[in-house]
């Protein structure tokens, strides 16, 4: 099993990069499909780190790559869902940031997942249903209280402005986190849609 891979990107596409490891004029290049920021996100000629996992069917071996752990162990938990594959479960991570996601299985709001194109209402409330238990019991995360989630909340105002579930995701996702606070980080979110 793959688990991580350290090389530089030499190509890159919607959904992919690739990768070449071991350098030194002799490497090998390695496709590796990652969710649609990094692919637009990560330079061609830049290092890399990434976090994989690898796919193993009869017709392909297919590698997938994350920037942060926390990613790859969502879609792990993805494709343990019943009816949910590797497309659906990238798309998903295309869309909703982990903690983003870990929110609505916990709050179960299928409704947000269901926005994700390629994601029912049935795989949603499926996605919901099967990982609620093991999300409650994954280390290191704590349901916040009171006030909702300040990115779902400027998710919520960008898409009612008229972006696209993943336009306001892909917005909140590259915001500093230093920025506080509903109204700065949606003022900073729309500012990038005029750069």
């Amino acid at each position: 099993m793959i688990r991580s891979l350290r090389g530089v990107v030499t190509a890159q596409g919607k959904d992919y990069l690739v990768v070449e490891v071991g350098g030194g004029g002799g490497g090998i290049g390695l496709k590796v499909f990652v969710p649609d920021a990094l692919a637009l996100s990560a330079g061609v000629g830049e290092p890399i780190l990434l976090h994989t996992y690898l796919l193993v069917r009869e017709d392909a071996l297919s590698l997938y790559g994350f920037r942060e752990e926390a990613e790859l162990a969502m879609f792990e938990l993805l494709l343990g869902v019943n009816g949910v594959g590797p497309k659906v479960a990238m798309a998903t991570l295309s869309v909703l940031a982990p903690h983003a996601l870990k929110l609505a299985i916990l709050s179960e709001e299928p409704g947000l997942i269901a926005r994700v194109p390629g994601v029912g209402k049935r795989t949603a409330e499926k996605i919901v249903l099967e990982l609620r238990d093991k999300v409650k019991q994954s280390a290191g995360f704590v349901m916040p209280t009171g006030a909702p989630d300040v990115d779902t909340e400027v998710v919520d105002a960008l898409i009612a402005l008229g972006y696209s579930v993943v336009e306001a995701q892909r917005a909140v996702q590259r915001l500093p986190k230093s920025a506080e606070g509903v109204e700065e980080r949606l003022r900073l979110a729309l500012s990038q849609f005029t750069q």
